[in-house]
């Protein structure tokens, strides 16, 4: 028999399948002993003895538990945490499970981790576990106690994941595989970050994978753990790590700039430039970009943790939004809609034609060879205030494509844009991503049917009104009344009220004004404005009534001008004389030494011009009573006064010519009185002999004054009683003029202002 081994008779069928199945029974039973970990016996009583002296310590070994899972009873893990009273540590694990006839036991020594695994065990039997740090001193342990039933453990989730909307918080989460089928609840417990109590009681969920927190703090930060709920298979069911929850954004980020320019390197491609900025940037961890086509064929979400971005994108129009993101939550988004350029050139080009067949048919004609560069295409159209439709694809034979089986049938009398879009890839034809994926090559419009307008011009009026000519101003018919291609307007316009033919002017759809001309003047016209399509005219607007005018506006404005000369002519000529004489009136002349008729400037040796105009003064007007000379000392000898009275009239300046007359400064005064002085004024000075003054040897030390030359002038040989005197013909009485000693001062005078009684005479001091 040794040496022998297995040995089986393969010959026989039956006993062949039975030998088979003994053999894989015994293979398992192997390899079940091998999984195990092998541990030595400790039935004999000198195991533990070594052992007494180990104490339940609260520094020391503690938290010994030991679970199984609910497929595998029959195997164990047991785990502990460290205790603080050494520094090397190891451990030994001894399990136990004592029946009536006999006592299992199974000792793991020398052990360095926190755990230990795989240990084998009988269902049937409570457990009694314990663990030992270290053998010598400083020794400590800790104890397990339970029966089998009692130590199946679900796990806790092994991924979970969180999203804040709301003020609530959405849970997801995974568990393993070998607990996920007999888990069928779970309770989350939170609290803020850094409060030392967990909200009470803990929140159910009503499924094994979501749960949803409500009634949150949105700007809190939140630390969850979550643990199954117990039942039969999981009978225990340990907290999960605390997870961090950041907190809500409930801010949404703010376009700051948007550009939209062309890309002069590529033709149908626009540069879309946006910069943003986001209230809350330490919360947020990046942003998502997403950018769709409004026709809805695709759309693209692009991840960047800059508040910028630059898309190449085509003529199309777009959606975009922005939106911040952290690991629980994502804002709300900041929405823009990139419109459809329609400021391209390509239906004055006409680089696209459209012709219809059917609502549900049409076909696309492109001027340009492209199928030499591309053959993926897509075509949009889309009726204005609606959703466009689109249609991708593939050609590369023609330069046309029929389009059939529409999504959605053309309405007649309505105006269609459509566009056609080249795309660079040719391995699929419809867009994978909207950045930098296709160009524009042109846009044009379409009807299915056209009609004529419905509607009629509006806001007719008229200005410029003459004799036989007005300008006619209207505002255009609304789009979706136009009901086709607008070709113009026709202008209906007769006599109103009156018997003539109706005439009619044909004006091109661009203008909104026009000139009557050939009018009748002084006459009515009733004005009527329609506007016409391929299809036909449409309705006439309102009729509006305007009258030419009967006079010219060439005559008033003649006779206006006309009134006007005469008007400014009469002013001219009796203005200088009502000037003057209001001058008198108004402003009356008031004396001034350097514009008397006493003080002249002297420009040169006037003498005899001076004694000529004092012997010529006439006071008609004045309301002077006296005219005195009051002596004074003498200042030249009256002797020397024959003498010295010629240089008054003879002498000249010495830069004069002698063709030069004597050259007395006016004033105001001389004007404004030069008709009321008499000329028959009493001459004052007739008694002094006139002599020639240019072999004068006085030099004058004042060129303003006539008096103080006069005296300077005087020789001292006048006798002192020489007077002249003669009545004033101003007043009844006798005026006297005395000339006293020859020492004059200067001449005074009264004008017509009223004076008091002390000032009744002018002096000569």
């Amino acid at each position: 028999m040794v040496g022998r081994g297995f040995q089986f008779d393969l010959s026989d069928s039956c006993a062949s399948h039975s030998h088979l199945l003994i053999l894989g029974l015994i293979l398992v039973y192997y390899t079940t002993l091998a999984s195990y970990v092998q541990g030595v016996s400790c039935k004999s009583k000198n195991f533990f003895s070594k052992y007494q002296h180990c104490t339940l310590h609260p520094d020391g070994v503690h938290d010994l538990n030991c679970y199984g899972k609910p497929k595998n009873l029959g195997m164990i893990t047991c785990m502990w945490r460290p205790g603080n009273l050494t520094s090397e540590k190891t451990y030994t694990l001894a399990i136990q499970q004592p029946d009536k006839k006999n006592k299992y036991c199974k000792a793991y020594t020398n052990i360095r981790e926190l755990s230990q695994g795989k240990i084998p065990v009988f269902e049937v039997y409570n457990i009694v576990a314990e663990v030992f740090e270290n053998s010598e001193s400083n020794c400590t342990k800790a104890v397990f106690k339970d029966s089998p039933k009692h130590l199946l453990l679900c796990s806790p989730p092994y991924h979970a994941s969180f999203s804040r909307h709301s003020g609530k918080l959405d849970v997801d989460v995974r568990w393993q595989q070998e607990d996920a089928e007999f888990i069928k609840y779970y309770s989350v417990r939170y609290k803020a970050l850094g409060s030392l109590s967990w909200n009470e009681p803990p929140m159910q969920s009503h499924n094994g994978v979501r749960c949803t927190v409500e009634n949150l703090n949105s700007s809190l930060v939140y630390t969850v753990q979550i643990q199954c709920v117990t039942n039969e298979k999981c009978s225990q069911c340990p907290w999960s790590q605390h997870y961090t929850v950041s907190p809500e954004l409930t801010a949404q980020p703010v376009i700051v700039n948007l550009q939209d320019t062309d890309i002069a390197e590529k033709k149908g491609r626009r540069l879309l430039s946006l910069n943003w900025t986001f209230p809350a940037k330490e919360l947020h961890d990046h942003y998502y970009v997403t950018i769709g086509k409004a026709s809805g064929e695709a759309s693209q979400r692009i991840k960047t943790s800059r508040s910028e971005i630059r898309l190449s994108l085509s003529y199309s129009a777009y959606h975009l939004s922005i939106s911040a993101v952290n690991n629980v939550s994502t804002s709300p988004a900041v929405s823009k809609t990139i419109p459809q350029r329609e400021d391209i050139p390509s239906v004055v080009d006409e680089k696209l034609n459209i012709t219809v067949h059917s609502n549900t048919s049409f076909t696309v004609y492109w001027k340009d060879d492209l199928i030499k560069t591309y053959v993926c295409y897509s075509v949009e159209w889309r009726e204005k205030g609606h959703k466009a439709v689109h249609k991708p694809f593939y050609q590369d034979a023609v330069n046309q494509r029929t389009l059939s089986h529409l999504p959605e049938p053309l309405e007649p009398y309505k105006r269609y844009s459509i566009s056609l879009h080249t795309r660079p890839n040719k391995e699929t034809c419809d867009m994978k991503y909207i950045n930098n994926s296709e160009s524009t090559y042109g846009t044009t419009q379409f009807y299915f049917i056209e009609g004529s307008p419905i509607s009629a011009p509006i806001n007719i009026s008229s200005y410029n009104v003459t004799l036989s000519s007005a300008v006619l101003q209207w505002s255009s018919i609304l789009e979706e009344d136009v009901r086709g291609f607008l070709l113009g307007y026709i202008i209906y316009y007769t006599e109103y009220k009156g018997t003539s033919t109706e005439r009619n002017i044909t004006v091109d759809p661009e203008f909104d004004t026009y000139k009557l001309e050939n009018l009748k003047k002084g006459t009515a016209y009733q004005v009527q404005i329609s506007g016409f399509t391929q299809a036909g005219a449409g309705v006439r607007s309102t009729p509006m009534v305007f009258v030419t005018n009967h006079q010219g506006y060439f005559d008033l404005s003649l006779s206006g001008v006309i009134i006007i000369f005469v008007v400014v002519s009469a002013l001219l000529i009796v203005g200088s004389v009502i000037t003057k004489r209001a001058k008198v009136i108004l402003w009356p002349s008031i004396p001034n030494p350097g514009n008397s008729d006493a003080m002249q400037k002297i420009e040169g040796p006037c003498g005899v011009e001076l004694l000529e105009s004092i012997n010529t003064l006439k006071v008609e007007e004045w309301d002077t009573n006296s005219l005195q000379i009051i002596e004074k000392e003498p200042v030249v000898p009256p002797s020397m006064l024959p003498s010295v009275l010629p240089l008054l009239h003879n002498l000249d300046d010495e830069e004069d010519s002698p063709e030069t007359n004597c050259n007395w400064t006016h004033t105001d005064t001389e004007d404004a009185t030069e008709d009321i002085l008499s000329d028959d004024a009493t001459d004052t000075f007739s008694n002094i002999k006139q002599t020639n003054f240019q072999s004068s040897p006085f030099p004058f030390s004042s060129e303003y004054t006539t008096m103080e030359m006069f005296q300077q002038a005087m020789p001292q040989s006048i006798p002192e009683t020489t007077a002249i005197t003669q009545a004033m013909e101003s007043d009844p009485e006798d005026t006297p003029l005395t000339v006293g000693k020859p020492g004059l001062d200067y001449i005074g005078q009264f004008g017509t202002s009223p004076v008091s009684d002390s000032e009744e005479m002018a002096t000569i001091l």
